[in-house]
């Protein structure tokens, strides 16, 4: 990844559930550190190959870059909660519990994900505001 001094966090650009979390992420991101990029991206496909995700098995769908490292699942959540403004940094007292616990509760989550929030055609489109954020 070129730029390793901000967190790009990779997304299923077609899972209803993925797509509210980067809205949420942007309303919450005051210092505007976070860049965003799908899965279904390039370096989308780049990150689930360093990862080893595969949406096939729908085994994830969130991945965060930062400084060098990738970080998935649950694991990804809590560093990115602990990047954002406001009390969310709290949430990352969860990374206390065991990895297979937190993991099994996102891995839950993701499988079940399209059935409960639905899937969309297609990626969303960034608004021309937010469009910088996003990587291609």
């Amino acid at each position: 990844m070129a730029n390793d001094s901000s967190p790009v966090l990779f997304f299923d650009g077609e899972c209803n559930l993925c797509n509210h979390m980067v809205q949420f992420i942007l309303k919450r991101d005051k210092k505007k550190i976070f860049l965003f990029s799908p899965l279904q991206s390039a370096r989308g496909k780049e990150a689930m190959d360093k990862t080893g995700i595969n949406m096939q098995e729908n085994s994830g769908s969130f991945i965060l870059y930062h400084k060098g490292v990738y970080f998935t699942r649950s694991t990804a959540a809590l560093h990115m909660f602990r990047q954002l403004g406001g009390l969310w940094p709290l949430l990352y007292a969860g990374i206390i519990f065991p990895r297979f616990l937190r993991d099994g509760v996102y891995n839950f989550v993701s499988r079940n994900r399209y059935k409960w929030f639905g899937k969309r055609d297609s990626c969303m489109i960034p608004t021309p505001d937010i469009m910088a954020r996003f990587l291609q």
